[in-house]
């Protein structure tokens, strides 16, 4: 751009009004080149470009930074003692901030009691429901458990007549270390004269007197003596508290004071009793009240808060402890192989000998007496034959049994080896996994109890609150909870989490289910006037479920936020209010406003591109000095830069990703068969070798699932190399010869050190350290490749042992990192900086990007040079050479692990089997060329790559797919389709890849 055009850009910026815009000016973060840029307020904005760009660290580095900066400068210098430093971002000034809400890909806590439940809020407002609105159900009768009122009690009596005779009795309570007759004497005193005996009213008076006569050893009555002596009649005394008649006023209303005696009297009863009375209707019927929470002989907890709570010991699981999960037998050990019949050794500990004639054999001869099939494989028993083998019956003993006798045997070592060979940990049979006491379960409302609720997809949730209906008290008292339920379960849905269950773990999830579990709970907490900044929503999602996220967004937006988003989805550049582009391209070459307009100005921009061709495309012309209100539009940038923006260039259709011209056909395959962990329908798949594979589906319909949790350790066990638990599947065949090496290429770190870097990763480094210690200065002072390496003392500063900065402990503050003054951050000794390599040390070379070092090393060594191309070839030209690793995003650390394998040390080359989880995270349109261009080039030095995939892009360049569905969670987990992008174009828009598939192919 000319320095003019810069010029008058910044004064039009100057000119915007703070309350209609965010305004940023100089911006200089990182890459950026001292950009300024306009964000209208109240607007979708997504800012877009390449990979490495500049879209982050103008969005979260400087807007962001400056938002929480500003906050903390905000509050008191006390509470900020407690807060981490924050630099000011370097850019000239930024104006009309709004409070700052970032919500970013990572999954930021790994606490095993947080779930999707917790992390929402759901759960929080379900507890409420139930502790307010819940009614207990006793697990014997099945009837509802509530205590007796007063009122109650004094209207069962008014539901007769007039006229009718009623009697309220208290059972009479003896205390341990007293007699009757002086129980009796105290009911005297207290103003009682008679209690019943066995139905009978006698008078206290009478039973005291005769015990006189028979301690006189005069003549008594010995019925009454005997009332004394036997043990049932004693348990049966009751208290004759008061009898009368139901009366009613003239009007047929129950007579005040007869009530109100009454109502005393049932009080003083309740109190005599302990909680209990006996009201008899003379002739009619008689009834036993209680104002215990009791029924069926148990005596149930009364519904409140804590009693839901799993973190509260309170409420937590006698079992787990509140965790969900218990180390037990696992009944995968148990039974290996479910294509196994009993009489076929399914059960792996009764085949030894000895085990085999004290268990196995009971079972196998007696199984006709209870028609127990013994040679149908264990996975085609009904749940209630499997249950048998388990629990056992009167011929054999299950494999409960057998275990409780291992457990009494572990005084013996082999039968302690035995044990933990089938432990394992399994889900809490006492709360089924909900880690709630198992007494919370007897609690309801509408039907299902709380562990019904959290257990159950919250697709499936959504219906049960849709469809509630509540008595009218209880609907009122639960109004305002059902609320904010129903709006927060809509939410879930509406982002794509409805196949997730409330008591999934939150550390399970992926870093794009994490981010819009905590959009979704941005939505519940209905803010207004933030400033919302979000990192790729869209990454895990099949474009199907892109919709309803744009939706959500635009939901955020219309609540009166400002909502930003970092995206190079094109179904969210569309539904953009403003469309932002950093380029032209990434590290240095990026931090530049490529263009800021509507998606009706690039319309109009290819429309006049497509007119007078690529090489005259000008912007569409409009000024924001002639309409101050307007957003600054491109007419404010240089015309000529919008040749070099590759996002309008693909999204006004000059540049694309090419459909291959053949697809590779395959001659052995690996077939998986009876795959059933979590939602998959026992699924068969065959995945063909030395071809480009994709596997597809909705989010949650199974496909990660089936590759990193079903097969990757399969073939790892198969090779003897596994240790992650493999899924349920029946068996793993075909070519299993052909493949010498299984990569899983995913997202997680390559390092968490600061010490840790691409140049390390890749195996460059060690080269790169031989050449430096080959250099005269070095041959001269005996440095040796070591020298150059900040991992080992010799030439690394001592200072900061090669770290670069020192870090300062601050007692009750965040650690303070500071530049090491020994080195000045350059991590070696002055001596060994002195060594160059045409001009450059070791400092500098690592302070390179990958492109500059390529660039250098073409002129100075072309085998270092080989070494780093990798790495541009798969996009990542940008990252410095020396970055830390744990500076790195998820996608750009997945594509440093593909370079690796690009290079020419994988021994195993030509036999791999790659398996790539979503390699298009963080990618733009340009970067995905990139990318296929190098993953095709895995297959054809005769290597098998297997994809998750969501992206349109990387699918229509399969040479196979493999599609899971129809949808997600439990109606998901089926094969729906397999073939070639060609075949599967031809389905009917109900397969949603395959209508999505349609425009691509």
């Amino acid at each position: 751009m000319t320095q003019t055009t810069e010029t008058e850009r910044f004064s039009s910026v100057d000119q915007l009004d703070p309350k209609q815009f965010i305004i940023i000016k100089g911006a200089k973060v990182h890459n950026l080149k001292g950009i300024d840029v306009a964000i209208p307020r109240n607007k979708l904005v997504v800012l877009t470009g390449l990979s490495g760009s500049g879209k982050s660290s103008l969005a979260f580095d400087t807007l962001f930074a400056e938002g929480q900066r500003m906050y903390v400068e905000s509050l008191s210098s006390y509470a900020r003692q407690f807060l981490g430093r924050m630099e000011k971002p370097e850019v000239e000034y930024i104006k009309g901030v709004s409070p700052a809400i970032a919500i970013e890909q990572k999954v930021s806590t790994r606490n095993p009691r947080s779930t999707v439940g917790t992390s929402t809020e759901i759960y929080d407002y379900l507890k409420l429901l139930f502790a307010r609105s819940g009614t207990t159900y006793s697990p014997v009768s099945g009837h509802e458990v509530r205590r007796d009122t007063v009122t109650d009690v004094v209207n069962f009596m008014y539901a007769y007549e007039a006229g009718q005779r009623v009697m309220i009795m208290a059972p009479l309570r003896i205390r341990e270390d007293r007699t009757l007759p002086y129980e009796l004497n105290i009911l005297l005193q207290k103003g009682y004269t008679r209690i019943v005996a066995d139905g009978r009213v006698v008078q206290i008076e009478d039973i005291l007197e005769n015990e006189e006569l028979r301690v006189k050893n005069e003549e008594y009555n010995s019925e009454y003596a005997s009332l004394l002596t036997d043990h049932a009649s004693l348990a049966s005394l009751e208290i004759l508290v008061d009898r009368g008649t139901v009366l009613y006023d003239d009007n047929g209303n129950p007579d005040e004071d007869n009530q109100y005696r009454f109502s005393d009297s049932v009080q003083t009863a309740f109190s005599e009793g302990e909680g209990t009375c006996r009201v008899d209707v003379v002739g009619k019927e008689s009834r036993v009240f209680s104002d215990k929470f009791e029924l069926d002989g148990i005596i149930f907890e009364e519904p409140s808060v804590n009693l839901f709570t799993f973190n509260n010991p309170y409420g937590a699981c006698r079992r787990c402890d509140g965790f969900g999960k218990v180390l037990g037998i696992d009944p995968d050990l148990v039974v290996p192989d479910k294509n196994l019949s009993v009489f076929e050794g399914a059960i792996a500990p009764w085949r030894s000998e000895k085990m085999s004639e004290e268990f196995l054999k009971p079972l196998l001869k007696n199984g006709i007496r209870f028609d127990f099939p013994i040679h149908r494989p264990y996975k085609d028993l009904t749940p209630a034959e499997q249950e048998l083998l388990w629990t056992g019956n009167k011929y054999f003993d299950g494999i409960n049994s057998f275990f409780a006798f291992v457990e009494s045997q572990t005084f013996k070592v082999q039968y302690r080896v035995m044990l933990s060979r089938y432990r394992g940990k399994t889900t809490c049979p006492e709360c089924r996994g909900s880690r709630l006491r198992k007494d919370a379960g007897y609690v309801k409302v509408g039907g299902k109890s709380i562990t019904d609720l959290v257990l159950l997809p919250l697709t499936h949730v959504t219906a049960f609150f849709k469809d509630l209906e509540l008595p009218a008290h209880q609907q009122q008292v639960a109004n305002r909870i059902l609320i904010e339920i129903r709006n927060r379960l809509d939410y879930m849905e509406r982002v794509g989490l409805g196949y997730l269950t409330l008591n999934r773990l939150t550390n399970t999830l992926s870093g794009g289910e994490y981010q819009r579990i905590k959009l979704a709970t941005s939505l519940g907490s209905a803010l207004v006037g933030s400033m919302y900044i979000l990192d790729e929503p869209s990454i895990g999602l099949h474009p199907r479920d892109t919709q309803r996220l744009v939706s959500v967004l635009e939901t955020l937006r219309d609540m009166g936020n400002t909502v930003i988003v970092v995206e190079h989805e094109e179904e969210v550049m569309r539904a953009a209010d403003q469309l932002i582009d950093i380029g032209p391209d990434a590290g240095s070459l990026g931090g530049h406003l490529m263009f800021q307009g509507t998606w009706q100005d690039i319309k109009e921009l290819g429309a006049r591109s497509e007119e007078r061709g690529v090489a005259d495309a000008g912007p569409p012309v409009r000024s924001a000095k002639t309409d101050a209100s307007a957003t600054p539009h491109s007419s404010l940038l240089a015309p000529n830069s919008f040749k070099n923006s590759h996002t309008i260039d693909f999204l006004t259709g000059r540049e694309t990703v090419p459909v291959p011209t053949f697809r590779r056909k395959a001659t052995s395959f690996i077939e998986l068969k009876g795959a059933r962990e979590n939602n998959l329908k026992s699924v068969d798949v065959r995945f063909p070798l030395n071809t480009l594979t994709v596997v597809t589906g909705v989010s949650g319909s199974g496909k990660s699932t089936l590759i990193r949790k079903v097969l990757f350790p399969a073939l790892m066990r198969q090779r003897g190399e596994g240790t992650e638990e493999a899924g349920k599947f029946d068996s793993l065949g075909g070519s299993l010869d052909r493949i010498s090496s299984v990569e899983m290429i995913d997202q997680n770190p390559i390092g968490k050190s600061s010490r840790s870097n691409p140049v390390t990763y890749i195996k460059a480094y060690d080269y790169l350290r031989q050449v430096m210690a080959d250099q005269p200065v070095s041959k001269s002072r005996g440095y040796k490749p070591s020298h150059f390496s900040f991992n080992v003392d010799g030439g690394r500063c001592e200072v900061c042992q090669g770290e670069g900065e020192v870090k300062i402990e601050m007692q009750f503050m965040a650690d303070i990192y500071l530049k090491c003054e020994g080195c000045g951050g350059k991590r070696f000794k002055q001596e060994v900086l002195e060594v160059t390599l045409h001009d450059k040390n070791i400092s500098g070379i690592l302070d390179m990007t990958v492109d500059e070092a390529i660039e250098f090393f073409r002129k100075v060594d072309n085998k270092m040079a080989d070494k780093l191309q990798p790495l541009q070839d798969v996009g990542l030209g940008y990252i410095g050479l020396g970055q830390s690793a744990n500076t790195l995003s998820g996608g750009e650390a997945q594509r440093v692990k593909l370079a690796s394998f690009l290079g020419k040390g994988n021994p195993n080359k030509g036999s791999t089997l790659f398996i790539f989880d979503e390699p298009t995270t963080g990618l733009h349109f340009h970067d995905i060329r990139k990318l296929l261009s190098a993953i095709n080039a895995l297959v054809d030095q005769g290597d098998s790559v297997i994809i998750i995939e969501h992206n349109m892009e990387v699918i229509k360049n399969a040479d196979h797919i493999i599609d899971i569905g129809p949808e997600g969670g439990e109606t998901g987990g089926y094969i729906t389709f397999t073939g070639t992008p060609e075949e599967m174009v031809k389905l009917d828009d109900s397969n949603h890849t395959a209508r999505y598939l349609k425009g691509k192919v």
